[in-house]
């Protein structure tokens, strides 16, 4: 086995540099492809949820995948597992960039998300060994900054990419990044790896992938099926009974995965809590806001990608901020989680009344620096957690409970939107003229961002009418959705000042057992 390379005290810029665009890649292309997702259901003649699954294709194994890729790196060397995650994902970018339905894309989507899994995990690892004390602090700090430059940048490249040179090339633009970077990693980042670190834990990843797809599956398709329906109760109580399998499975390793004894920490639960918080009520606007805007405002791609600025910057801005804060890190996040809530309200009121965008903007700004002050110091919180020579395991806890909270919150919010959409256009049938077959129909195609398929079946005098009805209904959806977001943010709150310590500092005198205890 290779041996870990000898980091010095100063790693050089260029290090942290190449890592944390390595980590960014990742939310990049979430972006890109957010601004897209009207364009993919015009072109494959998809509705609402093929369109989700787009989201959700990707999301899925890579949360799922997390603490299986943070154990990975920790054997194989985190460096290689990078490496691995970089060529994964820019041969899948190219089979999404090739696809031709619906289908074929959601596929290529799940091996990106296997590759992304890789890529994340393995660059906080790295940041974690590489660096320590107020160091690493300054380190996350610019990693959450990258990410906050990633989605500031990328609505904007997806819009012109959408509208200008069609939506594959959000997907076939990672190919020449991913080259780059690989040739970056190859050059300026040494390989760690856990020297104690044993096989991977094939029986804790078969239970919680496939735990965490029935779950999410069930959630999908709950509102087309019915919530009581066979297939949606078989899924869900299938996905709590193999999570539950999980859960005794990794009690029984002798190296689990997931080291169970930090669940006994308060503290390390709220700042969980948090983490949750963020995915649920701020991160997964990221999905959702673009397609508002080119719905509700009728924005082209291009105009939507530049409209999500007022969100986008502030999770630029704010990290830089709040790394020079003194304020503890209980006090941070609850100041972000307060925002989030307010904001998200915000979003819901002002689209239920049928604002104006520059109102909207407004909301959308608050929305951003609530994200952005969350996004940098919870996974800074969290990634604290372990002892640094499992700091794969560390980033992979993290980072599936991160993106498990998205995971649910993108389905659940996808839900709870075109459920409302639905359900209003289907009131105004009658009124409209049209059966409810067709009102549903044109409600998932409207809610997907394809007007045009939606209205070329009707009559031209009834298309007005029922453009006005879809709008309303969609705003009205989006609404039920920001509130449910508001709420969930609102609870996190709650919860994380409840359990976090007012001020705290990771103690390692335990190799083993990782705990916090209270501190200057």
């Amino acid at each position: 086995m290779d041996q870990p390379t000898a980091i010095s005290a100063n790693p050089p810029r260029i290090l942290l540099f190449v890592i944390a665009i390595i980590s960014s890649l990742v939310m990049l292309d979430s972006n890109v492809v957010a601004v897209a997702l009207p364009s993919i259901a015009r072109s494959l003649n998809a509705d609402f949820s093929q369109v989700q699954w787009v989201i959700t294709a990707y999301v899925l194994p890579f949360a799922a995948l997390l603490l299986a890729a943070g154990s990975f790196g920790d054997r194989v060397g985190r460096r290689r597992s990078a490496l691995i995650g970089l060529v994964i994902f820019g041969v899948s970018s190219l089979a999404c960039g090739m696809a031709t339905s619906p289908m074929m894309l959601n596929i290529a989507r799940a091996v990106q998300g296997v590759g992304a899994s890789l890529v994340l995990t393995a660059s906080l690892a790295l940041i974690n060994h590489i660096y320590q004390g107020a160091e690493r602090a300054k380190a996350f700090a610019f990693w959450g900054a990258s990410l906050g430059i990633a989605i500031t940048c990328g609505p904007i490249i997806g819009g012109i990419i959408a509208s200008m040179f069609g939506w594959t090339w959000a997907f076939l633009i990672n190919v020449p990044i991913c080259t780059v970077l690989l040739v970056a990693a190859i050059k300026v980042i040494p390989e760690s790896r856990d020297p104690d670190a044993k096989g991977l834990d094939y029986a804790g990843i078969v239970t919680f992938s496939s735990g965490l797809f029935l779950t999410t599956w069930a959630v999908i398709d709950g509102n087309a099926l019915g919530w009581f329906s066979v297939p949606v109760l078989w899924r869900f109580f299938g996905g709590l009974l193999l999570l539950t399998l999980f859960v005794k499975v990794e009690m029984l390793q002798q190296r689990p995965m997931v080291d169970f004894a930090i669940f006994r920490s308060p503290h390390f639960i709220g700042t969980a809590f948090a983490m949750v918080g963020y995915a649920a009520g701020a991160q997964v606007m990221i999905f959702y806001l673009p397609l508002y805007l080119q719905n509700a405002f009728g924005f082209a791609p291009v105009i939507a990608g530049i409209a999500m600025l007022p969100f986008a910057l502030p999770m630029f801005v704010v990290p830089r901020i709040s790394a020079g804060s003194k304020l503890p890190p209980r006090a941070l996040l609850g100041i972000g989680l307060a925002i989030t809530t307010l904001a998200n309200i915000g979003l819901a009121l002002l689209s239920a009344a049928h604002s104006t965008y520059f109102e909207f903007a407004l909301a959308m700004a608050c929305a951003g620096i609530g994200a952005g002050m969350l996004n940098g110091e919870t996974a800074k919180a969290v990634q604290g957690a372990l002892p640094a020579n499992r700091s794969g395991v560390a980033s992979g806890i993290a980072s599936t409970t991160r993106f498990t909270a998205l995971l649910f919150s993108v389905s659940g919010l996808g839900a709870l939107l075109i459920s409302a959409t639905v359900s209003r256009v289907v009131a105004m049938a009658p009124k409209l003229g049209i059966g409810e077959a067709t009102a549903v129909s044109l409600a998932k195609s409207f809610a997907a961002g394809d007007l045009s398929s939606a209205l070329e079946a009707l009559p031209e005098a009834a298309r007005a009418p029922v453009t006005a009805t879809l709008h309303t209904a969609f705003e009205a959806g989006f609404s039920t959705a920001a509130f449910a977001a508001a709420t969930a943010a609102f609870l996190c709150l709650v919860l994380t000042l409840r359990l976090m310590e007012k001020q705290i500092k990771y103690s390692n005198a335990d190799p083993i057992e990782a705990v916090f205890v209270a501190g200057e």
